[in-house]
């Protein structure tokens, strides 16, 4: 590297910090006194290790002729990872040449304490941290420095043997690991062992539910259906190993099964790929079961109950899908992977769910099941869960004014209630109501009931999704919107995002219902934003494009883009003397 800090003429210094969660934002004054004119958004601005590499590049955008904003996601710079632990300095390059550093301001520099942010994991053990400071011994002036640091929970006694509990804690933790080295080494002797098999296999993997479901059961069926198991050898892994201990899962089966693998087929998080790595011939590829609700899920969870650790499951995904490029970066964020890796191809669950015969089939199967429902507008009441996972789950449906609702149904509607599948509170309803009330809580595929719906009531669920496409009004109820933004998150405003009316109290709902007022013009415009495709090929596409190796150009382009950028990255070295 050429060093021409006192040459270039450039000064670059912050002017203040942003976040939006997980992406850092630092607004900049660019002056030029210099003979040479430069181009902030043509330059490169790495974040400098003290050891002289670089591990991540900011983005740069201009907003006044002097004035650009700088912006990294601290969960991924580029590579899948975090930005690693240590203290960073800001460069500024042209090609080979360094030009200058990013100062801070003198009135940013008092406020720095302030920006700085901890970002907490493993249950509220350890936290990542981002610290700004400023080093006032550096001679370059006042440079902006951002510290990066792991923080674990640290006993604040000396240590003793006297709490019974604490030591059958620490005998657990200690099981634990054990029964990972156990699981890592028999993966590792296991995969050597499959070696000239695994080119022609593909695993399908859920540890979620004890059968395939959603976009693994429809991708599944698609390649039997293609007659691809002659030329593939297809697995399927399917057992509910949520909730249980690791010294009661049977791990045989399932190494056998995944060390086996070219590619692996996963639609939600698998928990035991947060500590197993995949041997390199290994792709892992998300088929995540949800469309884009609002709920924070995975990396945009990072200082709430349930984030993920530094290194996950997702950051093994070779790829994960999604429904259209707009909404790509909601899914990369989620998972701490470059956006290239997030490719649209539709949810293969709405083939079927699209198809107009079966569509047919299960309405008139509907009717039949449900005849109270024969010549009245449906009204689907289905919200998501409340409380921290499967155990806990409930719904408040002390909440709803039955008496109202039914009152005002009168002769157009009736109601059907459809709890998420984990909760547990059982809803009872009173047989003065059940002329006009139903619930449908044990009926699996909530897609089903979309066809015969006229009007959905929920409030955080993903299951808007596929319901927008059949062009019919939603309402929400967010009665606890702000309590639920801080316990499980949004990754996107609630408010502006719904696509329909936004209802705060139960009186509001049945107003908006008396009145037909639903705001229905927000359907077409999620609709524009979250779908690329309208079509039954998406099963197709993630064979074609995953399995048979066809991804389209565009695509493989992007990725190979950004690849050579890190590379790049990663051979330059900042440790050589100022020339």
């Amino acid at each position: 590297m050429n060093w021409l800090l006192d040459k270039s003429g450039l000064f670059i210094e912050a002017q203040e910090i942003r976040w939006d969660h997980l992406h850092l934002y630092i607004t900049v004054e660019v002056k030029m006194n210099g003979e040479k004119q430069y181009d902030p958004e043509k330059l490169d601005f790495y974040m400098v290790y003290m050891s002289g590499k670089a591990r991540a590049k900011l983005d740069v955008t201009k907003i006044s002729d002097s004035t650009y904003e700088l912006h990294v996601n601290v969960t991924n710079n580029g590579a899948n990872q975090c930005i690693p632990f240590g203290v960073y300095t800001i460069f500024v390059c042209e090609n080979e040449d360094v030009l200058t550093n990013v100062q801070s301001s003198i009135a940013l520099g008092l406020k720095l304490e302030e920006r700085s942010r901890i970002f907490s994991y493993n249950a509220f053990h350890k936290a990542y941290n981002v610290q700004f400071f400023v080093d006032v011994y550096d001679e370059t002036g006042l440079p902006l420095k951002i510290n990066i640091r792991n923080l674990d929970e640290i006993p604040l006694v000396f240590p003793k043997n006297e709490d019974w509990k604490a030591q059958i804690k620490d005998i657990m933790i200690n099981v634990k690991d054990d029964v990972r080295h156990v699981v890592r080494r028999m993966y590792r002797k296991k995969y050597k062992k499959y070696k000239d098999k695994r080119e022609n296999t593909i695993v399908f993997l859920t540890t979620q539910s004890n059968q395939l479901v959603n976009n693994l059961s429809a991708v599944h069926k698609k390649m039997l259906e293609r007659k691809l198991d002659s030329k593939f050898n297809i697995l399927v892994y399917a057992h509910n190993t949520a909730g249980k201990p690791m010294v009661e899962i049977d791990w045989e089966p399932f190494i056998d099964t995944v060390a086996q693998a070219r590619i692996i087929f996963i639609d939600d998080h698998v928990p035991a790929f947060d500590w197993l790595r995949l041997g390199g011939q290994t792709k892992l590829i998300q088929l995540w079961h949800a469309g884009a609700g609002f709920k924070s899920s995975g990396y945009n969870r990072w200082g709430n109950v349930g984030a993920p650790g530094p290194h996950s499951c997702h950051r093994q995904y070779a790829y994960g899908i999604a429904g259209s490029k707009k909404i790509a970066s909601f899914f990369s964020d989620a998972w701490g992977i470059n956006v290239e890796k997030v490719v649209s191809t539709g949810m293969p669950r709405m083939d079927s769910y699209l198809d107009k015969e079966y569509q047919k089939k299960t309405v008139e199967k509907l009717y039949e099941k449900y005849p109270i429902c024969n010549g009245k507008k449906v009204i689907l009441f289905a919200p998501t869960f409340r409380g921290v996972d499967r155990s806990t789950a409930y719904y408040p449906y002390e909440l709803l004014d039955f008496e109202k609702l039914y009152q005002v149904c009168g002769s157009e509607y009736v109601v059907l209630f459809k709890a998420h599948p984990w909760v547990n509170n059982k809803l009872e309803i009173e047989e003065k109501y059940q002329d006009k009330f139903l619930d449908v809580s044990s009926y699996k595929n909530i897609n089903d009931l979309f066809y015969i719906t006229d009007l959905m009531i929920t409030d955080y669920s993903s299951g808007i999704y596929e319901y927008s496409l059949m062009r019919k009004p939603m309402l929400f109820f967010g009665f606890d919107v702000e309590s639920y933004s801080f316990s499980r998150g949004f990754h996107r405003s609630f408010e502006e995002s719904a696509p329909g009316k936004v209802c705060y109290t139960f009186e509001e709902v049945i107003k908006a219902i008396e009145d037909k007022d639903f705001e229905y013009e927000k359907v077409e415009k999620y609709i524009e934003e979250h779908f690329d495709y309208f079509d039954t090929n998406a099963c197709n596409r993630v064979i074609d494009w995953f399995v048979l190796g066809q991804l389209p150009a565009e695509i493989t382009e992007r990725i190979e883009k950004k690849r050579n950028e890190m590379k790049k990255m990663a051979q330059l070295d900042f440790t050589r003397e100022e020339v």
